[in-house]
């Protein structure tokens, strides 16, 4: 499947859902919020969430500091 993730363009085979592709990116849900075309997915809808061929995604983390 063919995404667009944070303006690069990934190839993936073997994700389906959301929980998938951050585990294969190895990014923790915890820390991040994620925006598929243009809208946000709920923290409790990422084990679920299904992504389409051509998805644009947004992953946006967290960062602490002051």
């Amino acid at each position: 499947m063919q995404l667009i993730v944070n303006g690069e363009s990934l190839k993936l085979s073997d994700v389906k859902t959301l929980h998938e592709l951050l585990d294969k990116l190895q990014i923790d849900p915890v820390r991040v919020i994620v925006e598929i075309n243009l809208s946000i997915v709920r923290k409790s809808e990422y084990p679920t969430f299904q992504l389409n061929a051509g998805d644009k995604v947004e992953i946006v983390n967290f960062v602490g500091g002051g």
